[in-house]
């Protein structure tokens, strides 16, 4: 979809309201064009916003003097486990696409928690999960649960990082719907943790590293933000493609980059792909971010802007190098990246 001005109908396909509508050409001073609607769709989904369980989850207990990290502060809770250690954790869902291409679908979820984990510096130790199916003796539920058992253990294993517990529970009520948490700690020295910021400094480059970036996992956010019907199953591209030998690399030329202190910040292009990592990085250190979409990486050829900065593609980080550190790119392409 390319588009210069888009319409109501537009919005309404993107899983926007007339009213966000009507709110983003308040934002701009005009009406979004194709790129910019993709954009406002995925940071305001559920997925990436919370905005409809925002009010819930700030009932839940969020403050302790043990905490390095406060809730929604980086990508993953820290907590002072003494002798200057620090344990990171985080869980996170991976319904629809799991509904949808239940191996992959799970198997990115795992892959996606793991890199919350080591942006923020930690090396991760253990994975964890909780997943509520259907009956397995109807054949479809148990297609779900097999494949997607497997694409936790598989992306896991690959890495090194075994499955060390979970819980599994069945009822009728996620027959073809399930739910899919995965989990995953890591440990990290409380000098050797990173965040997801530019750091306020203006002038330092920006990068790309890791994975190619194609068409895979366009509107993932937005799709995981609605609710499954009959269509779901033509919604295929919205489920990510991970590469578990990708993330292996990618994991430690990040830890030993955080680790040399070469880095401003360094964030997980997770949901939303650039548009939400550079707008997250932005945004915690306060400034802005000049991206130049030609120098992206493609796997695929005749992306546009609005696929460029909309896909999911896994296995990526943007890394923010301190100024006259740009060189510590080698810590990435001497890992074979």
């Amino acid at each position: 979809m390319e588009k210069d001005v888009v319409s109501l109908e537009d919005a309404l396909e993107h899983g926007l309201t007339k009213e966000e509508f009507q709110k983003i050409q308040e934002i701009l001073g005009r009406i979004p064009n194709s790129t910019e609607l993709g954009i406002f769709s995925a940071m305001w989904s559920e997925h990436c916003s919370y905005k409809n369980s925002i009010l819930k989850l700030k009932t839940l207990p969020t403050t302790s003097d043990k905490l390095l990290a406060k809730a929604g502060e980086e990508n993953a809770g820290a907590m002072d486990i003494g002798d200057g250690l620090a344990v990171v954790f985080k869980i996170e869902s991976h319904n629809h696409p799991t509904a949808v291409e239940p191996y992959q679908g799970a198997a990115t979820g795992v892959g996606g928690i793991m890199r919350d984990i080591f942006t923020m510096g930690a090396r991760p130790i253990v994975s964890l999960n909780s997943l509520r199916f259907g009956n397995p003796d109807e054949p479809k539920n148990k297609y779900l649960l097999s494949r997607a058992v497997k694409g936790i253990g598989d992306y896991g294993n690959s890495l090194g990082i075994a499955v060390s517990g979970g819980e599994l529970f069945i009822d009728e009520c996620f027959s073809k719907n399930p739910l899919v948490n995965a989990m995953t700690v890591g440990v990290v020295r409380h000098d050797q943790m990173a965040s997801a910021t530019t750091g306020g400094q203006v002038g330092n480059s920006v990068y790309i590293v890791g994975a190619t970036t194609g068409r895979d996992g366009i509107h993932g956010a937005s799709f995981a933000s609605k609710d499954l019907s009959k269509e779901s199953e033509s919604k295929r591209s919205a489920v990510q493609v991970g590469d578990p030998f990708m993330e292996k690399l990618l994991m430690e030329a990040s830890l030993e980059a955080i680790q040399k202190g070469l880095l401003v910040g360094i964030q997980d292009m997770g949901a939303a792909g650039i548009s939400c990592a550079t707008s997250e990085m932005s945004a915690k250190g306060k400034t802005g971010m000049k991206i130049d979409l030609d120098l992206v990486p493609f796997r695929e050829t005749g992306m546009n802007a609005y696929e460029a900065m909309l896909s999911e593609s896994q296995e990526r980080m943007l890394v923010v190098p301190k100024k006259g550190k740009n060189r510590n790119s080698y810590q990435y392409s001497k890992n074979g990246i």
